[in-house]
């Protein structure tokens, strides 16, 4: 699926860690950065986790919501918050169709190996639902300080 900029991002329903059903607009009024990840626990998610954790404060400031999204359960998502310190939820998409709908859940290859899993990527939504930015095949090196850069030139320019 194709997302399109400026256009309604898709709506959703998930668990997060604590079993609690979590909605898109549930979170009218505000920013949500968006962030969909492979697996909990992995050298480069927990890096992208840690460094969204570190700017956390900041984006709470511009009044922004961090939420990240990946095939992982309830429990592994604990377990990566309480090691971590993650000031935010993790969301539980077992069976990859919020990630479809965001069109991350693609054909990856590695060691010549075919697998279907989450392609690395960020989106920004605003406080009516609308996409306003999105941030694909992400490496995760400066990629917090990208979005938050471009967030603060969104509120900058209200």
């Amino acid at each position: 699926m194709t997302l399109i900029e400026g256009k309604k991002a898709p709506d959703f329903s998930l668990v997060n860690e604590k079993g609690e059903t979590v909605h898109l607009k549930d979170y009218l009024g505000q920013y949500v950065i968006l962030y969909f990840y492979p697996k909990d626990m992995t050298p480069g998610c927990t890096t992208e986790a840690c460094d969204f954790r570190d700017k956390h404060e900041d984006f709470s400031h511009l009044n922004a919501v961090v939420l990240g999204v990946s095939p992982d359960d309830a429990k592994k998502h604990t377990k990566f918050i309480d090691k971590h310190g993650l000031p935010f939820s993790l969301l539980v998409d077992e069976d990859h169709a919020v990630a479809e709908a965001y069109g991350v859940w693609v054909l990856k290859k590695m060691y010549g190996r075919e697998y279907m899993g989450i392609e690395r990527s960020t989106f920004l939504i605003d406080g009516e639902g609308n996409l306003i930015k999105q941030w694909r095949k992400v490496r995760v090196k400066n990629h917090i300080e990208e979005v938050y850069t471009f967030l603060a030139e969104q509120e900058a320019g209200k």
